[in-house]
């Protein structure tokens, strides 16, 4: 697909996922041992397109600093700032200068999926779309809005989440734009595609298209769904090429040191430099660098940032440690405790049911 450019957004920090770090943005969060951004990247350099462009805000310094200029991932990328937030209409439109495709996929950086890019640029132009969306299939859609379609494919409207929704079709972060759309998006103010966008398209009778499947998919806005994403890229639930080491039961990075009595898995991920001690068991885990986990201690479905400490004996399940934090010995944490960088936890039990 080298006549398809790619728009990637990652401009917002996510501030439900803020206790992790004070230094880097979610995109570039460690994610099965690389920045989550670098999954997305490289399943747009497996679909065959090789220029893309990042608008980025929060932080951007991070991903040009970190990514480069894409060579090394056989990319071109280009970044653009949006000097204040401008949505997800607004921040296509603040790139397209930088644009010179016919057709564009665009992403929100946010979101883990598995879906086939290809097949979905296939059924763009198969049915000559304004725009096309990547529709998944989720058990449960009360939670999202949903977007229906016909027996034609024609995407039909935008519902909000409802108790009772009428199709199982939730949009999935993933579009094929025409460029002559994003030329038509207001430039300079903030526009969103789902309320105003898309809508304003079906309201003209132009033709917006829904891909539907059943693929891999998570949106990665809380903790809970960081650590489940990087357990399912570690297991090989999520596909993903930038992986740095086989999928299995658990990933150990360069320079990690894990105990033989120690027990590590669930997708689990011990980063580098970090040690397990005896005794120790990590399920479902994030380990950032060089971060600690005692003897004995237990550390399950829990993201343990940069150089944080759990130590001997201590128990840490569904919590957020941020870097450098330490959590004393025989201290409990459990059910979406957070921890700030830098805090120290003695002698503390804490759990819903408290």
């Amino acid at each position: 697909m080298h006549d398809v450019e790619a728009v990637v957004l990652v401009g917002g920090r996510g501030t439900r996922l803020r206790p992790l770090t004070l230094s880097a943005p979610k995109p570039m969060l460690p994610t099965a041992g690389v920045p989550f951004l670098a999954h997305l990247l490289s399943r747009i350099r497996a679909a065959g397109v090789r220029h893309v462009v990042l608008g980025t805000s929060y932080l951007a310094e991070t991903f040009s600093e970190h990514f480069g200029d894409g060579a090394a991932l056989d990319l071109r990328l280009t970044y653009v700032v949006e000097e204040e937030p401008l949505g997800t209409g607004g921040g296509i439109r603040n790139v397209a200068e930088h644009l010179s495709a016919e057709h564009v996929l665009v992403f929100n950086g946010d979101v883990l999926a598995g879906t086939d890019l290809t097949a979905v640029v296939d059924t763009h132009r198969r049915t000559e779309a304004d725009v096309t969306l990547h529709l998944v299939r989720v058990p449960d859609p009360r939670a999202f809005g949903c977007v229906p379609t016909d027996a034609d494919g024609r995407v039909t409207a935008f519902l909000e989440k409802t108790p009772d929704p009428p199709t199982d079709q939730i949009n999935a972060g993933c579009y094929v734009f025409r460029r002559s759309v994003i030329d038509s998006i207001p430039a300079g103010r903030a526009v969103s595609v789902e309320r105003e966008t898309f809508p304003g398209l079906l309201a003209a009778g132009r033709r917006v298209s829904g891909h539907v499947d059943s693929a891999y998919w998570r949106d990665m806005g809380t903790p809970a769904d960081l650590v489940h994403g990087s357990a399912d890229l570690v297991r090989g639930l999520a596909p993903s090429d930038a992986l740095p080491g086989p999928t299995g039961d658990a990933m150990i990075l360069d320079g990690a040191q894990v105990d033989p009595s120690a027990k590590v898995f669930g997708g689990s991920t011990v980063g580098r430099g970090a040690r397990v001690g005896a005794g120790a068991s990590v399920e479902g885990a994030m380990l950032f660098d060089g971060a600690v986990v005692g003897a004995g201690a237990v550390v399950e479905h829990s993201v343990v940032g940069a150089g944080a400490v759990v130590e001997d004996g201590a128990v840490v399940v569904d919590t957020v440690l941020g870097d450098r934090a330490v959590v004393g010995s025989g201290c409990e944490l459990r059910g979406g405790a957070r921890v700030w960088p830098d805090a120290q936890v003695r002698g503390i039990r804490f759990s819903p049911d408290a």
